[in-house]
């Protein structure tokens, strides 16, 4: 198993309890794209192989359009955007060889513009349409292509969220407690893995339900969408 974040100590925390379990750990930040050649180097010098790549690095952000800096629409592209990108491009020739599975964690923001997070659900169409555009490519290659679109999930994305300035949020404006944990989440990615699935949408209502209204009710969706994101404590729109 070859990992990677920039907070690799998180990282060797998992190993310890990963016991039994082969495990490489690369720092990276997938914003750089020699940070995402040199992961997929090191894991085919380790491993010889590559059956499977996770995409699942992303930052959030929390502020209007009109007042954010250009510098944080970037950041979150750099980020969650082209970090699929990048390591999509190295890994691939691998995954062709051994028609393995190529795998994008996106949001339901991929479907329904979120307000107050542009640049959020931007990068994450972006991915979308990205992946499904590699997946036509290799059709007749063997190569599987997963869009996995969890609902609201309990994790740290919302306390480093962005502000219209750049700086991070610092708490959630969500009851995290409600929400599916990281750990339900992966496991429904892995069954979708092991079932070669093209897209996967987590939880009813904030998944299937919003894919369903913006297919059919777009304008209903929209103004569901305001008044759920408005609820917010702190909400930068009313």
């Amino acid at each position: 198993m070859s990992l990677c974040a920039r907070r690799t100590e998180l990282l060797e925390e998992l190993k310890s309890e990963l016991k039994g379990t082969e495990i490489l750990i690369t720092k990276t930040d997938v914003s750089k794209e020699e940070d995402c050649k040199q992961l997929i180097e090191n894991t085919i010098e380790k491993f010889g192989r590559i059956d499977v790549l996770i995409n699942n690095a992303g930052i959030s952000m929390r502020a209007l359009f009109e007042e954010v800096d250009l510098k944080v629409i970037k950041q979150l592209m750099d980020v969650n955007f082209y970090g699929t990108v990048y390591c999509s491009k190295y890994a691939l020739p691998y995954l062709l060889k051994t028609k393995g599975s190529l795998v994008g964690v996106i949001s339901i923001a991929g479907f329904v513009g979120l307000p107050g997070r542009t640049g959020y659900s931007a990068s994450k169409f972006a991915i979308r349409g990205f992946l499904d555009t590699v997946r036509i490519e290799n059709m007749k290659r063997g190569l599987h292509v997963l869009v996995a679109a969890p609902g609201f999930t309990a994790s740290e994305v919302r306390k480093v969220a962005l502000t219209g300035d750049g700086t991070q949020q610092g708490e959630t404006p969500r009851n995290e407690e409600k929400m599916m944990s990281a750990e339900e989440c992966a496991h429904r990615i892995v069954k979708a893995i092991e079932k070669r699935k093209r897209e996967l949408i987590l939880t009813f209502v904030e998944g299937k339900l919003t894919v369903f209204l913006g297919k059919f009710l777009p304008s209903l969706l929209d103004k569901l969408t305001y008044g759920h994101m408005a609820k917010e404590p702190n909400s930068p729109f009313k």
